[in-house]
């Protein structure tokens, strides 16, 4: 099991993560919109194991 401190670590670095990809996806729609579509649902999969991490600090918590 991991310390809360590793979860709230992991948690915003997958938020990050997530930020980057998104805003990727973004700068490549134009031009791409096959690799931007990739970008979007790797953004996507950052943010559901991000929230499955924040689900798991809260239950230590709580």
């Amino acid at each position: 099991m991991k310390t809360v401190e590793d979860l709230r670590t992991r948690a915003k670095e997958l938020s990050k993560q997530a930020v980057e990809l998104r805003r990727k996806g973004s700068e490549v729609y134009e031009t791409n919109q096959e690799l931007a579509k990739q970008f979007r649902q790797q953004a996507r999969e950052a943010m559901k194991r991000c929230q499955v991490l924040i689900q798991e600090l809260k239950r230590q918590q709580g």
